[in-house]
């Protein structure tokens, strides 16, 4: 079977989730099936809960993962919106890998890559809003908005207000004209020019930001005590949210900052944190696979 996917951090996850006995393991974002596979093999009595909201990931999963039929669910979704149906469950483990997969980012038809045929990106195929209802129809407020905060992109301004210009001519068709259109007048450095306007771009059409929160939301309800949920994450914003929540969740004393004495009890932690500091790819997988250099776990151990 061709792999067209490599997950990032396979060794690390399974390092994470190594005390893993039986129950159930939730694989959010289960893609191509790397990780989840590899956590089939390393424990016999776990089963699977394969959720992804990409079909055609999802359809790939599904052979990759025949050999262990009996103890997988497949499910066709966001991760948010099931995750609380399975509350009454034994969960073991919960993954969640918020990147986009090699194939999505090569495939052309999908728009994810400056040689985008389309200008989509969307990882639910069924879903209606795509980006060119972002780049062609948001407004000059609501574009440096997302330039700024999703791509963190300098030229947000200016950007913003080209592609409002160029639009009234001739709406943006594809992600290659886009990419080619912000090459045109932005320096290039180190990466492509239009690296942080694509991310801010997908980061809308899909949600992503909301999708982990509600991801983060939905795993508290649903942990029992001994459950390991990890977090994979490609970027600061992402990072910056799973360090804050875990943060939040380990501390015991949830008083006001201000006030004169605990009157909380002490004991509010959720759990504790399994990483102080996050697990990044090694120097032999950024070789192996360059895609995974920004790739960072955290993992917190629910009591």
């Amino acid at each position: 079977m061709n792999i067209p996917h490599i997950p990032v951090l396979l060794n690390e996850t399974l390092e994470v989730f190594k005390d893993l006995q039986d129950g159930y393991f939730i694989d959010c974002t289960c893609g191509f099936g790397g990780h989840s596979e590899a956590i089939l093999k390393a424990h016999p009595n776990i089963k699977l809960i394969a959720i992804d909201q990409d079909i055609e990931a999802l359809s790939f999963a599904k052979k990759r993962l025949a050999p262990f039929k009996d103890r997988v669910e497949f499910y066709h979704s966001r991760a948010s919106e099931i995750l609380e149906n399975f509350k009454e469950l034994p969960i073991a483990g919960i993954l969640a890998d918020i990147g986009v997969s090699s194939y999505q980012l090569d495939e052309r038809k999908r728009g994810f890559n400056f040689e985008g045929e389309t200008l989509d990106m969307r990882m639910n195929q069924n879903q209606e809003f795509s980006a060119k209802d972002v780049v062609n129809y948001y407004s000059l407020n609501d574009l440096e908005k997302i330039f700024k905060e999703y791509g963190e992109e300098r030229y947000y301004k200016k950007i913003a207000s080209k592609i409002i210009e160029r639009r009234k001519e001739k709406k943006f068709t594809s992600s290659k004209e886009l990419a080619e259109f912000i090459e045109s007048f932005i320096p290039r450095k180190k990466i492509h020019p239009a690296t942080q306007i694509f991310q801010a771009i997908r980061i809308e059409v899909n949600q992503e930001l909301k999708e982990l929160e509600a991801i983060l939301d939905n795993s508290l309800k649903i942990a029992k005590s001994g459950t390991i949920l990890s977090i994979i994450t490609f970027h600061s914003l992402e990072d910056r949210i799973v360090k804050q929540r875990f943060k939040e969740w380990s501390r015991e004393c949830i008083c006001p900052s201000d006030a004169f004495r605990c009157e909380c009890g002490g004991n509010n932690a959720k759990g504790k944190i399994l990483t102080k500091k996050p697990i990044v790819a090694s120097k032999e997988e950024i070789l192996a696979n360059p895609r995974s250099r920004s790739a960072k776990i955290r993992a917190f151990l629910f009591r």
